[in-house]
């Protein structure tokens, strides 16, 4: 029986409870699953640097002993093809992620027919979330707690904090 080793790629920035969702349920069904945190995004500034993310997403999946995380650059298939992935697992929430989803896992294809992608919905209850709007109600004093692991909503307050003493050390007229 062949081993069946995916890689579960994105920004993670920062880690939702959505992502650990399809973490976990992803480990149920590969042999191996890999996080794969993006480096360079065009998805703009990322709020938590590389290192960051994988240090939270590390931490968040150690109770899984078939998930390992690691960062990436460049195209996935060729990624994929270092780790000795089989299958891509992608999250889906909408419509329109499945429209992007689709084109990403269309072109994957064409780069390496070998290389599989399998999109999985997310549980209900994080159908809404993502990075994006995480950061946005969390930055408007919004409560996440359940949308994020406790150790990311930690990471989160102590950012606010050192922004927060960054501005308050601030001298008036120094903007």
């Amino acid at each position: 029986m062949q081993s069946v080793r995916a890689i579960y790629p994105g920004t993670f920035d920062p880690p939702t409870n959505g992502h650990l969702d399809l973490v976990s349920r992803g480990a149920k069904i590969f042999d191996h699953l890999v996080v794969a945190v993006l480096r360079n995004s065009s998805k703009g500034a990322p709020l938590f640097t590389t290192g960051e993310r994988v240090e939270m997403l590390a931490e968040a999946t150690r109770p899984f002993g078939n998930v390992s995380v690691k960062t990436f650059d460049g195209l996935l298939v060729d990624f994929a093809r270092t780790e000795g992935a089989s299958a891509v697992l992608r999250g889906i929430r909408a419509i329109s992620d499945y429209e992007y989803e689709f084109q990403m896992a269309m072109m994957n294809r064409k780069l390496d027919s070998a290389l599989e992608t399998v999109f999985m919905m997310p549980a209900e209850k994080y159908t809404y979330v993502s990075s994006r709007l995480i950061k946005g109600v969390y930055q408007l004093n919004g409560d996440i707690s359940e949308l994020v692991p406790p150790l990311v909503l930690e990471r989160l307050q102590h950012k606010r904090a050192a922004q927060a003493a960054t501005v308050a050390g601030q001298v008036p007229g120094d903007v």
